[in-house]
């Protein structure tokens, strides 16, 4: 078993209709994914819109989603300031999350000695467990496999990986390297399947806000061996998929507006990330209905 399970959803961040933070809704919302097949969740991630909150917002957040649930909470707690991801490490050990998710330090892209110290420097802030997030096409820079195993053999608090460098063969050179214990999540749902092929221990999804249950049957279609009937059912998650995020309705705007046709008063984004395009949450119920999901039209 992961540590933090293999359906992990990276949770959309409910706001009212003011946008202001609706702690309410987001445990509500946290409690209905723990039910409908997340067995962790990340919170104040991108798709959680963390670059918005403020930190006293991610510290109210962190706490009472952990406070309400019995799955793993994890906590996104870098950024591209050594000094601040620090800080927000040890607030999230303060609030009682199980682990922090410490993406690649955006826009200033540092050297690979750089990464290094960074990830080192956080790690030694707390004793949670920390997965790092490799995402090149966000921070404009990969972190080489080299570093990620020596950091996987030598700090002990490194423990996975969260992988949306698109690159299946580099991820299962990952795999090979590095410790049997350090694990590698998907961080691109499209790329699930692939990367369980190369040793992928589970997914840190959107889709799986609407299609937990189908992920995991998926995988455990996958671990039994049977990849004919793990490929169907990725074939039905394809549409789910493409829904996430388009350059009319970015991530997470096509996340929230499924997530109201479902019920969830989740409010829209905060800027900058936009308005909600006309005819988005038609769209999501044609997601919906591809995976058997019968919703009325409002």
């Amino acid at each position: 078993m992961a540590r933090f399970g293999e359906i992990v959803t990276a949770m959309v961040t409910p706001f009212d209709d003011e946008g202001a933070l609706d702690l309410d809704a987001a445990v509500a919302l946290a409690r209905w994914l723990a039910d409908n097949g997340s067995t962790g969740l990340v919170l104040a991630g991108t798709t959680g819109e963390g670059p918005t909150l403020t930190d006293d917002e991610k510290s109210a957040l962190w706490r009472s989603v952990s406070d309400a649930v019995t799955i793993p909470t994890i906590a996104t707690t870098g950024t591209n300031d050594t000094a601040h991801s620090i800080e927000l490490t040890r607030r999230a050990a303060a609030c009682g999350v199980d682990g922090a998710l410490v993406v690649v330090p955006y826009y200033n892209r540092p050297s690979q000695a750089g990464l290094e110290a960074h990830f080192r420097a956080v790690a030694d802030a707390s004793d949670l467990p920390m997965l790092i997030y490799d995402i090149p096409f966000r921070t404009g820079r990969k972190v080489r496999t080299e570093v990620l195993a020596r950091l996987a053999h030598e700090v002990p608090t490194v423990v996975g990986v969260k992988d949306a460098a698109g690159d299946p063969g580099e991820s299962a050179r990952l795999v090979a390297a590095a410790p049997p214990s350090f694990e590698l999540y998907s961080g691109d749902d499209k790329l699930t399947l692939p990367l369980l092929a190369v040793g992928a221990v589970g997914v840190i999804g959107v889709a799986t806000h609407w299609a937990g249950p189908q992920h995991a049957e998926m995988l455990a279609a996958f671990a039994k061996g049977d990849v004919a009937r793990a490929r169907e059912i990725n074939a039905t998650l394809l549409a789910s998929y493409a829904y996430e995020s388009s350059d009319d309705a970015p991530n997470p705007v096509p996340a929230k507006a499924l997530m109201r046709v479902l019920g969830h008063p989740v409010g829209e984004c905060r800027p900058p990330m936009g308005p909600t395009p006309p005819g988005l949450e038609d769209h999501a119920r044609e997601v919906l209905a591809d995976l058997g999901v019968d919703v009325p039209r409002s």
